[in-house]
């Protein structure tokens, strides 16, 4: 079953609030991030045990990562819908 051109102007319209949203989060992840490193510095530097935390940092850098790795899934789906919806034309047909 085709989808009609108002259904993928719609899943363009979701994909890029998605965008947006993933940009705002991963901003968000990386302040959150470095916001721990300085707290693991802060423990490291009064010779606390550091393991939980640096395991924390650990963690939190490979979920920014995952996170960048949608936003760009996300950035290709809004790219495959728009040439589904603005196909750019071929010189010479």
């Amino acid at each position: 079953m085709a989808i009609s051109l108002a259904e993928r102007a719609e899943q363009l319209r979701v994909e890029r609030r998605l965008l947006i949203k993933a940009d705002t989060d991963i901003e968000e992840g990386w302040k959150r991030l470095q916001n721990q490193q300085d707290l693991l510095l802060d423990l490291q530097a009064g010779g606390h045990d550091t393991k939980q935390a640096e395991r924390l940092v650990t963690l939190l850098e490979q979920t920014l990562l995952q996170w960048e790795h949608h936003r760009t899934l996300i950035e290709q789906r809004i790219a495959y819908l728009e040439n589904e919806l603005y196909p750019v034309p071929v010189k010479g047909k």
